[in-house]
């Protein structure tokens, strides 16, 4: 057995814990670049950071973290003298600020570091200090060692990889996820629900990530429906809260798998969120994936972590593999997710999305090499309405 588990520093947690924030980056700098999303939210936070003496400059993130966008931030931070980031945001908010946060201390230009696109250079020093405060419950982007970027040039979603960017502190405070509508609450939970059961059935899962998935999936798959109903269920929104931060160790510590590595060209290409895209192909590669290990790998590891799988999730202990798919698309029913179509996925995409999504790295962590006809199936059934 051989395996490392990388974490943040230091990881917060609990109802009320924003009010920790100033303090916290008080402790770490002067002169702070807060970083968040379109509603605003970001005000009270960046008054209190001037109560305590701290000087900060504001960068709005209103879709998915661009490459120009990165390079516009870390023009202005430089320019503000910055010496903390904070983000206070959705999962972009929190992948452009640790992004960065990363290359506030590495000169190279930002495309030298990118995966696929770019030359995956080493990040030389470690990031800037960062603050990471998520204000959904789905990406587990606080924890991680990544930043999802889109590149606009090529129409696809590439990381920003180091163990030297995981934020240096991780404030989850459930409160900030209580006014997420109904259908953000779907897709951030399915991703979360996605993030956990990828690593476990991965071949790079290890003990530690096993163990956070386990409690992730557990948390998800009571808490997801009743959040989804109603907002207000305080104990739903926190177990979603503990199921996002186990889903981001997780998948900092094994490797997610198709489901993802779709996400990657779909949100590229499309204007597919991240989540729905998700959401939508979770179940359909649960089934195809169990349907290959049967067929191909009888005897595979994976098969049994997908008969825990549906233990889990659907509580029954006599649960199978196939139980946990079943599960799954009935749950995304419930929770009216949309089909590809909605975002103007046609079946003349097919081909092109999942040539690319082959050369996505979560491909790498998938229980079982896909067949392209396995991959088809998959996209095109989460095509339809």
């Amino acid at each position: 057995m051989n395996f490392e588990f990388a974490a943040p520093t230091r990881i917060i947690f609990g109802e009320g814990r924003l009010g920790d924030v100033p303090k916290i980056v008080s402790a770490m700098g002067s002169r702070a670049l807060v970083v968040e999303g379109r509603s605003g939210r970001a005000e009270s936070l960046v008054r209190q950071l001037g109560d305590v003496g701290l000087a900060t400059t504001t960068l709005q993130v209103s879709s998915e973290p661009t490459i120009a966008l990165v390079e516009a931030g870390l023009a202005q931070a430089r320019r503000e003298r910055c010496d903390v980031v904070v983000a206070l945001g959705g999962g972009s908010v929190v992948d452009a600020g640790k992004a960065i946060s990363a290359l506030l201390t590495n000169d190279a230009p930002v495309r030298d570091y990118l995966e696929v696109i770019g030359k995956a250079r080493p990040l030389a020093n470690r990031a800037a200090p960062f603050i990471a405060i998520p204000t959904t419950a789905g990406t587990g982007a606080e924890v991680t060692r990544n930043a999802v970027l889109m590149a606009e040039d090529e129409q696809v979603k590439v990381s920003l990889r180091s163990p030297l960017m995981l934020p240096a502190v991780a404030v989850i405070d459930p409160e900030l996820t209580y006014s997420i509508p109904p259908s953000v609450t779907a897709s951030t939970g399915l991703d979360a629900l996605t993030q956990c059961i990828e690593p476990f059935v991965s071949p790079q899962a290890n003990p530690l990530s096993d163990a956070v998935a386990r409690e992730g999936m557990h948390r998800a798959s009571g808490a997801l429906l009743r959040a989804f109903r109603d907002g207000s269920d305080r104990e739903a929104r926190r177990d979603m809260a503990v199921a996002s931060l186990c889903g981001g160790l997780a998948l900092a510590n094994a490797k997610l798998g198709a489901v993802h590595g779709f996400a990657s060209p779909l949100c590229g290409m499309f204007p597919v969120p991240h989540g729905m895209a998700c959401a939508r192909l979770l179940p359909l590669i649960a089934e195809i994936n169990v349907r290959a290990l049967r067929t191909r790998m009888p005897n595979a590891v994976a098969l049994a972590r997908y008969d825990e799988v549906a233990r889990i999730v659907t509580g029954d202990a006599s649960a199978r593999a196939e139980d946990a798919a079943v599960w799954l698309r009935e749950l995304v029913a419930e929770l009216s997710v949309p089909g590809l179509a909605s975002y103007g996925v046609k079946g003349g995409d097919i081909p092109r999305v999942v040539a690319a999504a082959r050369q996505a790295s979560s491909m790498q962590g998938n229980p079982i090499v896909l067949t392209d006809a396995d991959l088809c199936e998959a996209l095109g059934a989460a095509i339809p309405a």
